[in-house]
Order: structure tokens, then sequence, then C-alpha cells
């Protein structure tokens, strides 16, 4: 019942939107592209089954999906954060100067993949320090923005905002304002905002995307929810958070969702559902979503919004 009162829902919603023109919804809305940078043997719902002193002798394929995903991305003519994990980025830093030179924002991913609320406040410090000067160095530049492992700055671990204000960080995209077993918190403000941390500090927070049905919120971040929900709902809801919300929206996918042919893990059947499902329909539906909006950087985003100092454009 639920279901069909979404879909009608949905629909009406969609036959509005067609009825209005593009160049009258969303031109101008600068919505954040982003990218997770790290391999398919860092994610957290295969964690149980691969051991992390094994990452080294896997067959490492992040540097040739992200290449992949930079030429996607020229192809369309736009620009986007990387958020790049350090651990990565010691192996690989003409894969970040690549990036870079191609006129995307680099920005921080932790060194080690690990949740936040799995770390002492001392263990973050030490490890986030590492990864932001890691990534500066290789650049030159600042690295203004964070996104925890897995989304994982929760309530209970929302002490690490006030390590990130004192690291230096402009801007976090670490919480997900939805139910789920490993991250969010539900009640968390939806669009991008000014926020005080529990020490009272002040950082920047874009939440990731959701859309709003019937009170609920759906997630249409991108990443799992991408290639699991229908293509057309993830467009709506998206598309809804720029007409009828009249805000920018964060969307976000990894490197290895748009490699089909990647190593296959013996992991529980969640974990393979959520990892290896319409891997092969990734790539396809990108392609469909940057003809369909307008991207950029986090940062051009939020200087747009006037939540960091900026011209809008990106270095």
């Amino acid at each position: 019942m639920w279901n069909r009162q979404v879909r009608d829902v949905v629909k009406q919603e969609l036959i509005i939107a067609h009825s209005q023109s593009r160049s009258t919804s969303l031109t101008g809305v600068i919505n954040a592209l982003t990218v997770d940078v790290e391999d398919y043997f860092h994610v957290a719902a295969l964690a149980p089954s691969i051991p992390r002193d094994s990452w080294n002798s896997r067959e490492s394929r992040v540097v040739g999906n992200t290449q992949k995903l930079l030429a996607i991305f020229e192809q369309f003519d736009v620009r986007g954060t990387f958020f790049v994990l350090g651990w990565v980025a010691e192996r690989h830093p003409q894969l970040v100067r690549d990036i870079a030179a191609r006129g995307h924002e680099i920005a921080c991913h932790g060194y080690s993949h690990r949740l936040v609320y799995e770390q002492s406040p001392k263990e973050f410090h030490e490890e986030t320090l590492r990864s932001k000067n890691l990534l500066e160095n290789i650049t030159g530049s600042a690295v203004l923005g964070y996104r925890a492992a897995s989304y994982s700055i929760v309530r209970e671990s929302l002490w690490a905002m006030d390590i990130l204000a004192d690291l230096g960080f402009a801007y976090d995209s670490s919480i997900f304002p939805v139910h789920h077993d490993r991250y969010g918190i539900p009640d968390a403000e939806r669009i991008p905002h000014r926020m005080s941390t529990p020490g009272g500090k002040s950082i920047v927070e874009w939440p990731l995307a959701t859309a709003t049905v019937l009170g609920f919120r759906l997630p249409v971040a991108g990443g799992g929810y991408f290639r699991l929900l229908p293509y057309w709902l993830s467009s709506w809801g998206l598309a809804s958070i720029n007409r009828r919300d009249l805000q920018p929206f964060m969307f976000y996918l990894h490197p290895w969702e748009v490699d089909p042919a990647q190593p296959r893990v013996s992991a529980s059947w969640l974990s393979r559902f959520r990892h290896y499902t319409n891997l092969d329909r990734c790539e396809e539906r990108l392609r469909r979503l940057l003809g369909e909006f307008e991207f950029g950087t986090a940062r051009d985003g939020l200087a747009k919004l006037g939540l960091l100092p900026g011209t809008g454009k990106t270095g």
C-alpha cells in the first residue's frame, strides 16, 4: 500500500516537473558531484571478509577506475570533488596529481577507512591529520573538505567535528540524515548549513541527499542507492531537491562502482547484494545523470551559497 502511495506521489510530481523547462528549474544550481576514491577491498560492507593485512597483496583497480571516471567527467565538461583515501594517495600520488590537474577539488576521506565511531578521538586526530598533510603535500594546495568512511559521523561520534575544525577543515560531508544499520542521524538537517560543534566551534556541513515522500526521507545521494533504486526514482528524488526544495544536492559514487569486472569476494548475502548489484548499469546511469543535472565541486557550490569564501571557481 505504502509503495503504491509513494509511486502515485512521484508520478504526480514527475508530470509537474516535465511541464517545467529545465532552464527555469535547474539552471544556476551547482549540485555537488563527489567521488570517494577507494578500492573495492576498502569497503566497509566487505570488511568482515577482507583482512586489512591482505590489502597490499590484493589486485588494486582504483587507478584505472578513477581514470575512467575522469574521462567520463571530461566528456561532460564537469568538475567534481574527489574525497581521496590517504592509503590510496600514499601509494598512488600521481593519481591525486592527475585529478587536481584536471581541475577537480581534492578533499580528504581519512587515511585507513576505519569507521569514526570505532576510533578514539586521539586515533581519529592522528590519522585525519596524516591524510590531510599527505594530500596537501602532493597537490601543494589546502584541503578544505572531509568525508568519513561510510558516513560514520553519527550522533555518538559528533566529537569528530571539533577535531575537523581544529585541523582546519572548512566543511564536512559525512552526515546522512537517514536511518541505516551502519550510519545516519535521521533528524539531521537536510540542506547545506553552518553548524556548531559539540565544543562550540563552527564548521559547514553538506549532508548526503535525501528526498521527502509522504514525510519519509528517501536516500537518493548515489552509491548503492543509485544502483539499487530504479533510475527514474533517483532522478525524480534529486530533481525534487532542486525544484521543490530549491536547494543543490550532494551526489557521490566510488570508482569501483563502474567496474563490473572487479574480483568477487566471498561475503554475506546482504554484503554481496549491497556491493555487486547493478555494477553493470552504473556507468550508463551516471552518464544519464550528468546529462540531466548541472554539477560542480562541493567547494564551489558552498561558495555560491555563501557558506564558504571564494569566487565560485575551482583553482
